[in-house]
């Protein structure tokens, strides 16, 4: 019986410590997953309008994330979120800016400036316009096989593995297939994550075009200036080639974590990351690269409200995508890199708009040679990644196209862009290429196009 005792205060003291171990190594994560967790329940109620529960059962039913606990003030619009009682954090909604994660030291009582809108109707047929489209047949097109390889995307009987959302094609201006889940429909505002990436870049786009702004200049950041840095320019930023350190893992405290779920201003986290590659000679994937990019766009105006307007102004409202809002930190500049909301179809507008090489019906958004340089491939990144698109001019998806290319952003979110087929193809869902083939949803897509 002693000896039974001994084992089982030996057992019990290492179950101790295996406790307190974990503890100690997790107590940090707490502070990023209520960040998250407040912060993607305000989006999901105040600009997705979902509901608490409803997130919590489909959005944040992941490993961690699912810890926290979440309250919701429909009256003041902000949501807060603690794991287990502890590292409470907060995150409010503003009109014209998104839901924005909060710290103690933010004043919600400051007035706040948004950005001007423009929202015009016009009385033509989508995507141009808000008209019903015509019942155009394309005799080239085989719509069973598209119909039955988009259902094939989407879970049926009760099963959940590929959670799929929504899907759109378009072809030759035309909805060929649109198809939703129950609860989403073509007024259902989406996060595209990282998709963001490709409308900061169209930003650059236009104001290339308009000679206000040269990409294959340096870099504008004082504290380069005095080493290596100096020699980035704003291209191997667009390219993510610039050589600059950045750890981009969103299971751990890293570099892109602490910037989305701590740091008040999102542009500057990788202004102080040391070089360890020259320029174009390392392709690396870094969402601080385009926040920074986001904190340069933002220097290339007077005032804080020419920025706020800019992308609505010059783009975002001039192709009629008025249901897009791009989110802002608490230092009030877009975050480039991961929170830009819209619904499908005007997701599907800006891919029709590079499908047309910056024209939209008749008005030349951004120069036709942009397209050319967001479709060149970037050093070393074997033809994957272009201007803040993603390519398959190295065969990444085997069966599709060469000249696809494609926004993408976390859990699979895409916008794929085929101009040898006249295809936009808008998917949304919240789990990757883990629960979808993508080349072979491609593939029967691309092969119904005769």
């Amino acid at each position: 019986m002693k000896r039974f005792k001994k084992i089982f205060g030996i057992a019990l003291l290492l179950l101790v410590v295996l406790v307190c171990g974990a503890a100690v190594v997790n107590y940090p994560k707490l502070e990023i997953i209520s960040g998250f967790s407040a912060k993607n329940m305000s989006s999901s109620v105040f600009l997705g309008n979902r509901s608490l529960e409803y997130t919590d059962k489909t959005d944040h039913n992941v490993p961690m994330v699912k810890l926290a606990t979440d309250e919701i003030d429909l009256d003041k619009k902000y949501a807060i979120a603690n794991v287990y009682g502890l590292k409470e954090r907060k995150a409010i909604y503003r009109e014209g800016l998104g839901s924005i994660l909060v710290d103690e030291d933010f004043d919600e009582d400051k007035p706040f400036l948004a950005p001007n809108r423009t929202f015009s109707k016009i009385d033509e047929p989508y995507p141009y316009g808000a008209l019903p489209q015509k019942d155009t047949v394309f005799e080239q097109l085989d719509y069973k096989k598209i119909e039955s390889t988009v259902a094939s995307i989407f879970d049926t009987n009760g099963v959940e593995e590929k959670k799929t959302r929504a899907v759109l094609v378009l072809y030759k201006d035309q909805i060929i297939n649109e198809r939703y889940i129950d609860g989403f429909d073509k007024h259902s505002k989406l996060l595209g994550w990282s998709m963001t990436k490709s409308i900061l870049s169209t930003m650059y786009g236009v104001l290339q075009s308009q000679g206000k702004i040269d990409i294959n200049s340096k870099a504008p950041i004082a504290e380069w200036q005095n080493d290596e840095r100096k020699e980035i320019t704003i291209n191997n930023l667009l390219q993510m080639n610039s050589g600059l350190e950045w750890d981009e893992d969103y299971g751990s405290i890293s570099d892109v974590t602490k910037m989305l779920y701590i740091d008040k201003d999102m542009t500057t986290p990788q202004i102080h990351k040391k070089a360890i590659h020259k320029p174009n000679e390392n392709w690396y994937y870094s969402s601080g690269t385009s926040n920074l990019l986001s904190g340069i766009l933002r220097k290339q105006f007077n005032t804080y409200q020419e920025y706020l307007d800019f992308p609505y102004r010059e783009f975002i409202d001039k192709i009629g995508m008025h249901s897009m809002l791009i989110e802002t930190d608490m230092a009030g500049n877009y975050v480039g890199s991961s929170y830009g909301w819209a619904t499908v179809r005007d997701w599907a507008k800006f891919g029709s708009l590079y499908l047309h090489r910056g024209n939209w019906n008749g008005t030349q958004i951004f120069d036709p040679s942009w397209v050319d340089y967001v479709t060149t491939p970037s050093p070393t990144s074997d033809g994957d990644y272009g201007g803040h698109f993603w390519l398959n001019s190295g065969g990444f998806y085997p069966d599709a196209p060469k000249d696809m290319f494609s926004a993408n952003g976390y859990q699979g979110q895409r916008v794929f862009i085929i101009p040898s087929k006249d295809l936009v193809i808008v998917r949304f869902g919240l789990i990757g290429d883990a629960g979808v083939d993508f080349n072979n949803f491609l593939k029967e897509i691309v092969s119904a196009v005769k």
